[in-house]
């Protein structure tokens, strides 16, 4: 199964808050466009990418971390790194039905949804050009020119 791409529609889904609650993918599309980041913890990529994206809080996107890790490995991995996204979580226990939905095959990967459900963007790893070309759609700047930033790296 390949990883769903540009043009495609995102699947249903409802998921916990690592904070507490659910969301669905259809309430959170009637506030607007949605960046889905789906990470582990243990992933060294993720540990890089999450961090800059976090910046992007606030701008015209709403932006989800979704774990496939347990809500108390997500809630550690947002204070060691300094993260503050909304953490949805998909479970092992579960059998990953998001992550599987998505058809993840390395993490971080990473989707703009619209309202209408269609993906508009993604990203599999952390690319720093894709990265610019996200944070001028959510309108925030993403790195500062004391940032030490990679070109590219692959989970």
């Amino acid at each position: 199964m390949k990883t769903l791409e540009t043009g495609q529609i995102a699947p249903q889904f409802t998921l916990d808050l690592a904070s507490g609650g659910s969301l669905s993918l259809s309430g959170i599309l009637e506030n607007g466009p949605a960046l889905f980041v789906f990470y582990k913890v243990n992933c060294p990529t993720c540990q890089l990418a999450l961090p800059y994206l976090d910046r992007l809080r606030g701008g015209n996107l709403q932006i989800f971390a979704i774990c496939q890790n347990p809500e108390d490995d997500a809630r550690e991995f947002n204070r060691m790194f300094g993260v503050g996204l909304p953490t949805l979580v998909d479970r092992a226990s579960n059998g990953y039905p998001v992550s599987n939905g998505f058809a993840i095959t390395h993490v971080p990967s990473l989707f703009l949804v619209e309202p209408d459900g269609q993906i508009s963007w993604s990203c599999i790893g952390f690319v720093k050009a894709e990265f610019e070309a996200l944070a001028a759609r959510a309108g925030k700047p993403i790195f500062r020119p004391e940032d030490k930033v990679p070109e590219a790296k692959y989970g």
